[in-house]
């Protein structure tokens, strides 16, 4: 039995003066225990409105949810004293120290000073966090709001984690040390439920994801089965002279198995079924009509590249659920 089990979630917003919202519409999801699943989306496709049912934030138009046999509506208590969850947004207050953020939490989940202060000890020491323990966090860098705050999603040792979005705004260094953490709560058992716009996040700590757009799943598997769902290579050639497009488009659609598409600028991009051989033809080919190339070459699709081929649109820099919120 799954340890999350969500079916038929419905959630609608009436903002004002604009027509309803559909944030979720029927959304089914099942999370195994001691995994991590990724719920991957372009913004405003109903990720973090399910992080929020799930937490107990809000309650869905209708539909059901469970974790660990208990039921997300019927007994929201209970979740609460069960999961832990960080945003994306680090939620901490900047003028106490990590440590005393840390404290804080403990004691409000009455764990009692003496053990609150030995948890928060541990998971200064987990986070890397010792040097800048005493502190106010106002000072802190992005990078370690969001340590202090996944830490603080953890103090009371939850068996389960939902993670909206949380390494959105890091730098490389600082989403590294947190992919590592969350592994690390994985293998001692922990279930994550983690959503994120970043294929290469997913791809890295998910076990299963499930892309949501509209409101609801529309296709679930591994990164690799989707990956593979859209096409598992492209070829991505940039221009030197923007006024080669057109002949470029026409060439790469020769060798593709769908028209190219362009980023907005002078990058051209088609999915193949074999990369090097139809890179190959394209590098001829384009030399041959006088193409002058920047570069050229292979590459496994992106986030992008499966909505387009998904949902017909592309990920969206949007947040219309959070605005309705």
């Amino acid at each position: 039995m799954a340890f999350i089990e969500a079916s038929g979630l419905v959630k609608t917003y009436r903002p004002k003066g604009a027509p309803v919202l559909r944030a979720l519409d029927g959304l089914d999801l099942s999370v195994p225990e001691g995994t991590v699943t990724a719920l991957l989306g372009p913004n405003g496709a109903g990720k973090t409105t399910t992080v929020k049912v799930l937490t107990t934030l809000i309650r869905p138009d209708s539909g059901s949810a469970v974790i660990d046999g208990v039921d997300v509506l019927s007994d929201p208590q209970a979740i609460r004293r069960m999961s832990g969850a960080s945003g994306q947004y680090a939620a901490v207050d900047e003028n106490l120290t990590g440590f005393e953020n840390l404290l804080m939490v403990g004691l409000l989940y009455h764990l009692g000073r003496k053990e609150a202060t030995r948890r928060a000890n541990e998971l200064i020491e987990l986070f890397d966090l010792v040097d800048a323990q005493n502190r106010p966090v106002k000072g802190f860098s992005g990078g370690m709001r969001r340590r202090i705050d996944l830490a603080g999603a953890l103090v009371i040792n939850p068996p389960v984690l939902f993670l909206d979005e949380p390494t959105t705004g890091l730098d490389p260094r600082s989403r590294l040390a947190l992919w590592e953490i969350i592994e690390s709560l994985v293998d001692g058992g922990t279930t994550v439920l983690l959503t994120t716009q970043y294929l290469e996040e997913a791809d890295r700590l998910a076990d299963s994801i499930s892309i949501i757009d509209s409101g609801r799943v529309i296709a679930e598997g591994t990164a690799d089965q989707l990956k593979a769902s859209v096409g598992g290579q492209r070829v991505a050639v940039t221009l030197v002279d923007e006024s080669d497009a057109r002949a470029a488009r026409e060439i790469l659609g020769r060798h593709g198995t769908a028209e190219a598409t362009s980023d907005g600028g002078r990058t051209l991009v088609v999915p193949v079924a074999d990369g090097s051989a139809a890179l190959a033809s394209i590098m001829a080919d384009t030399t041959a009509a006088g193409i002058s190339l920047h570069d050229a070459g292979m590459r496994r699709p992106t986030l992008d590249d499966v909505f387009l081929q998904l949902t017909g649109h592309a990920a969206e820099n949007t947040d219309d659920e959070e605005a309705a919120a």
